[in-house]
């Protein structure tokens, strides 16, 4: 516990850009490509909500609070976004609309190396593997790496932002990474 703390303390809470990825485990430099064609962050007429990326300009970190735009959420949008640790690593979460909630989840697959993934419905689609997951409890449904569920991230929204504590989105993290739920 005290290390967790420790580290959440030591984060250099800093966004960066990257591409979702399908096809190229991992690699953030690809666009998002679905079955409808290449889009960011749009719904196309299968009903899939494809990801979009925040800019590092559209995000604010404070102290150890990290704040994302309420209203692209709640524009329909599914927004993936990153924090780096001081160290160095990255840490991707989500964050979309499921049944007039707002859920932020943690952004990894990890067998398969993914951090992308998008809404179809109820469920949430690994853009590498295909995995699919619960929209509204992070659990696997079907697919290769569904013992990896997608934990939330414990988050308020205030003056049209949703707030998230640096050490709730690495708790999140920690809890995606590892196979079951803690």
């Amino acid at each position: 516990m005290m290390t967790r703390i420790a580290v959440a303390l030591t984060l250099l809470a800093t966004v960066v850009v990257i591409g979702c990825s399908i096809g190229t485990a991992g690699d953030p430099s690809s666009p998002v490509s679905t079955p409808g064609g290449t889009t960011s962050g749009t719904v196309e007429t299968n009903g899939l909500v494809s990801p979009t990326w925040i800019d590092t300009e559209v995000v604010k970190v404070e102290g150890n609070t990290v704040f994302i735009p309420a209203s692209e959420v709640d524009s329909g949008k599914m927004l993936h976004f990153a924090v780096t640790t001081a160290q160095g690593d990255r840490m991707n979460f989500m964050a979309y609309r499921w049944n007039e909630e707002t859920i932020v989840r943690a952004n990894v697959c990890p067998p398969c190396r993914s951090v992308c993934f998008s809404l179809m419905g109820d469920l949430l689609d690994c853009n590498n593997c295909h995995t699919k997951f619960d929209a509204s409890t992070g659990s696997g449904v079907s697919g290769a790496c569904r013992d990896f569920p997608k934990a939330e991230v414990t988050h308020a929204i205030s003056d049209s932002l949703i707030a998230m504590e640096i050490s709730d989105l690495l708790a999140a993290y920690e809890n995606t990474v590892a196979p079951g739920w803690p």
